[in-house]
């Protein structure tokens, strides 16, 4: 089997474009969910982004969402929505995703940190006034998010 098809999602967007699964959890009334992303975190420790998951085989893009949100939120996703595709290449570490981005509309009480080896915080912010530091890929991903309202 070619290595790159055994490694894990993150591994493999090193050396080949790999799928994920973008989501921007929002309240319904304007605010979006932020979670600080811990000292366990792939990468960018310290910044704010929305959430995000590798697609695993033979998932659709709205279970692999609704499973991530679980994981990552601990809330069930009430409505989900595709707003965008992006292709993502970085350069610091090198790689490679192609990014499937959905607004995820869940319920503010059910929210709690379900992944604390990758996340230290969680917070509600306006679309206008996300906190910093903010993570390298999150300005285009609220950009879609804000593209929908229009």
């Amino acid at each position: 089997m070619d290595p790159a098809l055994s490694a894990r999602p993150g591994d493999r967007a090193l050396t080949a474009p790999t799928v994920s699964c973008v989501f921007v959890c929002h309240d319904g009334e304007g605010r979006v969910l932020l979670a600080r992303r811990g000292a366990g975190a792939r990468d960018e420790p310290g910044t704010w982004d929305t959430g995000a998951g590798a697609l695993e085989h033979g998932e659709s893009f709205e279970a692999a969402v609704a499973r991530e949100v679980r994981e990552e939120y601990t809330a069930e996703a009430l409505r989900i929505e595709t707003i965008g595709v992006r292709n993502i290449l970085r350069g610091e570490p090198v790689s490679h995703w192609v990014a499937v981005v959905c607004a995820v509309e869940v319920d503010p009480a059910r929210v709690a940190i379900g992944e604390p080896h990758k996340f230290d915080a969680l917070g509600w912010f306006g679309l206008d006034d996300p906190p910093a530091p903010r993570h390298s890929q999150l300005e285009e991903t609220l950009a879609l998010f804000r593209a929908r309202r229009s």
